[in-house]
Parts: C-alpha cells; structure tokens; sequence
C-alpha cells in the first residue's frame, strides 16, 4: 500500500522517516489514508484508485465487461475532472440508490457505483461503503482545491524559504565546526598528537598522525554535509503536493535498507544469544583447563604416566580443538551461514589451508610426536643427525640448536622425526655420561702400565668424575699395536669439548714422561734388527736381535 502525506511539514516529513525506520507508518493528515484495518480480512484487494496519489480506496470486483483495472482508472478520473471545476462544492457530491446498487453521483455523472458484491468483498453494505467513499472523494477535492490556492503556495514557498534558509545556517555552522578542529589538530602536534609507537617501532610520527587525523576530518565534513543535504531535499520536495513522491522516494532509499538492517539484526538477536552463550560456555571451560595446566606444571597436580611439560603442549593442542569445535557448533546460527556463496568460501578456505600447509602440518604432528616422546628438553646437549650442540628452542614446526661453534641450526621436527637423536644430557644426572677416546700402542709396552697410564690422565681431568672409577678396554689387536680405549663419567656433558681437550693433554703428558711410545698415527720406524715386540720383562736373557747382512758388491765380497 503506497502511503504519503499530502502537505507535510517540515518538522512532520522528518517525523514520518524516523518513525519509518521502526516500521511505523507515517503520520499524515490532510487526506484520509486507505488504511489496512478498512480491508477485510483475508481478501485480495486487486486494484487501487489513486487520482492525486493518495490511495482513495480499492476496486476489487469487476462491472460488466469492466475489469476492475479498468474501473479504478475510470473513477480516478472522474474524480480529477471534479477536482478541475473551479465552482466545486462538497454539497454537490451525493449517494443515490438505483436498482439496487448504490451510486456516488456528481451533478449528473455516476463516480462510482457499489454493488452487492462489491460491498461483499469489502465486509459492508453497499450503502454504508458508498457513504464513506463519498466522504473520502470530497476529503481529496477538498485538499486538492487548498493546494492549488495562491494563500497555500505562498505558505508552501515561505516554508521552503525557512527550510533552505536552516540548511544554510546549518552547513555554514558545520563548516566552522570543522575548521575549528582542523585548527585544533595543528596545534595538537607534538603535544598531544605524538605519534603511534609500538614497542621500540614507530608506526606513525606525529606528522603522519596528523596528516592522517586531518584527512579522517575532511572526510567526516563531506558525509555531515552530504547528509544533511540528503535530509533537507525530501523536506524541501515535501512541502509542494507535486514533488510529495519524490520526497518519499529519497526518504526510501535510506529507510528502506536501514528498516531492513534493523529487522534483520532483530531477526538475529535470539541466534546471537545464543551464540554469545556458547562462546562463554567454551571460554569457562578453556579456563578451566589453563588452571589444570598451571597445577601440573608446578607440581601441585601430579597425574600417573604424565609429565610436567606435557602440561603447556597439551593445552594447546586441547584449546584449539575446543575453539575448531566450537566454531563448528555457532557456524549454524551466522546469518548467510547456508547460502551458498558462505559454502563456496568456506570450501575454498578449507581447500586452500590444506593443500597450501601440507609441509607446515607434517611438521606439527611431528612436533606432537617429539613433545610426548620426550627424546630431548629445552638445555639439553644433542645430536641429531650431524648436527651437535645445545637445545635452545622447541617449536610446533622447528627445534632450534646452538652448536659448539655458536651457531644458530634450524632442524624442522618432520628432519628431527627422520633422523636418529642422541641425547647426551638425559642421563648425566646419575652415573654421568661415559666420555672415551682411544690410543694405540706398540705390543713392546706392558698393557697393565698401558691401562694405569690412561687412568692417571682421566683422574688428573677436570670435570671428569673419580667414582664411578674411570676404566679402560682393549677395542682390538691390530698389525702393529693394540687399541686402548679410556672410559670415565662426567655430569657435564655440555663442555665435551674442553673435557676431550684435557684429556687428550693429560694422556699425552701422562705417556710422554713414562717413556711409552703412542703409535697414532701410524708409523714406521728401522730398527737395528729384528727386534722382538714383546714386552722387554718376557724377552729372554742374553737376547739379542740379530743385525742386517750388508755386502758390498763392488768388491765381491760379503
């Protein structure tokens, strides 16, 4: 049902659109509206008769080989004729009965008839309906006269006058405003306006600040002004009876989308509810987890077969499948959630997170496995692969480690997972971790002076522990000497490199001042004689090796 006002204030027009937005009618006066509540219920109602706009009343049955478009547009002009007469009189408008049916008569002209049928459509009697579509075609002539009176556009001109005069004032009094706060902003630089600073990165200096605050201003000048040129035109296009459409038409173009926002955001509140519901209930319970988390991770809280430091992983893995799941349970209750542009967009996304991370996800779950595995914690000396040296950072996708030289290695956890890890730390805290090197020498030296000889460096080496007492074994019998190999603890496996550093010193030192030969690397020495390479305790007495037999060939003789 078209609805409008037929000589609109300015004050009423802005009335009518705000109320509009709520989905109230208009307020109108002048012409009597063709109201919902005179339509009976649950009838059709085809066609409306609208001579000056204003919908008068509806012909919803036909007369004759009349269709009832046919009739409505018949009567509007009638009605418009009678409006032209300038001798027009409300008296000459009357309601006859002929043969029953009942006529709304002008002068000599039927403007309307109503039928039986008619009235039955409507929920009336053929009398009573023709009674009260008189009344409304006199109410619309009348109004229509007073328009068109040189008193009434001298109102409708002097209102239009006021209005244009207040937008002026208005959009003058704007323009001040915003050069008062350009102004402002100027002089705020460096004072209050000093730039956006996160951390030790300056985002914005307090140039830029401004810059941006003065355009935000300018942008903001230009809507206010727009705006109140949009709300001024309709109340202008109100005030003349022939630009009344074109008012309610630009009032449509805001009050139409923005009722339709509003009704569909009160459409949404209970799914909202809803959604706010669930969101709280999974951020308790998420809470609830972070505080299960803290009690284990000191101690409070000790469950069987569970680790301290599985305690923050597992969170972590715990919320983001709370926070997948509980995206799952609201995506119903979004709005669009079933269309299918949201299905395609969300198919894509999905389509792009798992081709597009395959390698990222691989090191995740590898990261996973290594957490529960517990092959290696933050501080503890490694090697993994080729790659030695000191833990410094787990990662869901990377293990950082410090090598020995200070370098920073990067391992993705799927290359830890494919690799074999040794761990040097682990197990220092108790016996200590086994460090062992290996010399080799002649069989001509005693082994059991061999074996006290390494004793003596290891027990002289810093870092190296006296119990458990450090051992030596014979790894094998070569060609030409035998393999000793030095085993002692340590607790210190991280400075492996200056313990190996030491030791080596102290063996040397120890093997040098009692007079025993290392033969690595190996050499070859001539001797006088074949001498044998037992030790000199087993040599027999009187033995004596037997010399070289050298002849000189230029003389021919031995």
């Amino acid at each position: 049902m078209k609805h409008s006002i037929s000589r609109p204030s300015c004050l009423r027009m802005l009335l009518g659109a705000l109320l509009s937005l709520t989905g109230v009618f208009a307020i109108a006066q002048g012409v009597q509206k063709a109201t919902s509540d005179s339509l009976p219920v649950g009838k059709k109602i085809t066609v409306p008769v609208t001579p000056y706009g204003d919908t008068l009343f509806f012909i919803a049955t036909r007369a004759g080989d009349f269709s009832p478009q046919a009739r409505a547009e018949a009567i509007a002009e009638r009605i418009l004729r009678i409006g032209a007469e300038p001798s027009y009189s409300s008296d000459s408008l009357r309601v006859d009965t002929m043969e029953g049916s009942h006529d709304v008569v002008h002068g000599d002209e039927v403007v309307v008839s109503i039928s039986k049928q008619e009235a039955a459509a409507h929920g009336s009697s053929p009398g009573q309906l023709a009674v009260e579509y008189r009344d409304r075609i006199a109410k619309a002539v009348e109004a229509h006269h007073h328009s068109v009176k040189w008193t009434t556009w001298a109102k409708e001109i002097g209102l239009a006058v006021v209005v244009i005069v207040v937008l002026i004032l208005m959009l003058r009094l704007v323009a001040r405003a915003f050069r008062w706060t350009r102004s402002w902003l100027i002089e705020q630089n460096g004072k209050l306006i000093r730039g956006l600073v996160i951390r030790d990165y300056e985002l914005f200096t307090a140039d830029r600040s401004v810059n941006a605050l003065l355009l935000l201003n300018n942008v903001l000048r230009w809507l206010t002004v727009l705006f109140i040129l949009y709300i001024a035109l309709p109340v202008l296009f109100g005030i003349f009876p022939w630009t009344q459409d074109l008012a309610a038409t630009l009032f449509g173009y805001v009050t139409r989308p923005v009722g339709g926002i509003l009704s569909a955001m009160w459409h949404f509140l209970p799914n909202l509810i809803t959604i706010v519901v669930i969101f709280f209930v999974f951020h308790y319970v998420i809470k609830g987890l972070a505080f299960l988390r803290n009690e284990v991770e000191r101690g409070a809280l000790t469950l069987p077969g569970f680790y301290p430091d599985w305690a923050a992983p597992t969170f972590q893995l715990l919320r983001i499948l709370f926070y997948a799941f509980m995206v799952v349970v609201i995506f119903p209750y979004l709005p669009g959630s079933d269309s299918p542009v949201f299905r395609g967009v969300t198919v894509f996304l999905g389509a792009l997170f798992t081709f597009g991370s395959a390698g990222s996800l691989s090191n995740i779950i590898a990261g996973l496995v290594l957490t529960y595995m517990r092959s290696f914690q933050i501080g503890d000396r490694v090697k993994i692969g080729d790659v030695t040296g000191d833990v410094i950072e787990k990662t869901m996708l990377v293990t950082r480690v410090r090598t020995v030289k200070n370098e920073i290695i990067s391992i993705p956890n799927s290359g830890v997972i494919g690799s074999h890890t040794i761990n040097y730390t682990s197990e220092s805290v108790g016996r200590g971790l086994i460090i062992h090197t290996t010399v080799t020498i002649g069989y001509d030296v005693p082994w059991r002076q061999v074996h006290q000889l390494l004793i003596d460096a290891a027990m002289a080496t810093e870092m190296l522990k006296s119990e458990p007492t450090p051992f030596v074994l014979q790894t094998s019998l070569d060609d030409f000497f035998v393999s000793y190999e030095i085993n002692a603890y340590t607790d210190q496996p991280a400075k492996q490199a200056h313990i190996y550093s030491q030791l080596h010193q102290h063996i040397q030192d120890s093997f040098n001042a009692a007079g025993v030969e290392i033969m690595s690397p190996h050499y070859r020495a001539v001797r006088d004689g074949n001498m044998t390479t037992m030790a000199s305790d087993k040599v027999p007495d009187g033995y004596q090796a037997p010399a070289f037999r050298v002849e000189d060939i230029t003389k021919g003789k031995p």
